[in-house]
């Protein structure tokens, strides 16, 4: 089985923020294996979707105690996260939003990235291990001018400009694809 995780924080305060970016990219794969619905899973304390050997997660812990959930799901399932493991073979991905990137740009890495942030670290540190495989999703869009002169924090919880949705959603559109083809096509 592989576990997909969409980084995000619950509540319909945050759907639009940029933090919630892991969460749309789990609702568009979702849609793209034409999943029903998610269910909320209250022993994770997130709202789950499994099909066949995929199991798409949105921890409700919210962003910076989503290693709780995580590490419930993992041991409940027996997902072999290290060990003799290799680490390419993962089958933890972490789908994030990431202020290193600029937006409209993605990565998919194993391991690596970012520099901060605090719910790949809360999923670090439950798992004992960043050999996982993380979607880091571009967000970052700062400008110098004083009307963006805020700080990170801020920033990841403000929604997207009327401007940046197109943006966004175009590269949550490739991430999801290859994320599709990596994970789905493979294991068909």
């Amino acid at each position: 089985m592989k576990v997909i995780v969409g980084l995000g924080n619950p509540g319909k305060e945050y759907e639009e923020t940029r933090h919630n970016v892991g969460f749309m990219a789990l609702d568009e794969l979702a849609l793209k294996l034409q999943a029903t619905s998610y269910r909320l899973q209250a022993k994770f304390n997130a709202e789950m979707y499994r099909v066949g050997e995929i199991l798409l997660v949105k921890p409700q812990s919210f962003m910076n105690r989503s290693g709780e959930a995580v590490r419930k799901i993992v041991d409940f399932y027996k997902i072999p996260v290290t060990g003799n493991q290799l680490p390419e073979n993962s089958r933890l991905w972490v789908v994030h939003d990431d202020l290193d990137i600029k937006l409209g740009e993605y990565k998919i890495q194993l391991g690596i990235g970012p520099k901060v942030h605090n719910g790949v670290t809360s999923v670090e540190q439950a798992m004992g291990t960043k050999a996982f495989w993380r979607v880091r999703v571009g967000i970052d869009n700062r400008v110098t001018s004083d009307k963006l002169q805020v700080t990170g924090e801020e920033y990841v919880l403000m929604p997207f400009l009327v401007e940046e949705k197109p943006i966004i959603e175009t590269v949550l559109g490739k991430a999801v694809d290859e994320l599709y083809e990596r994970i789905v096509q493979a294991s068909i």
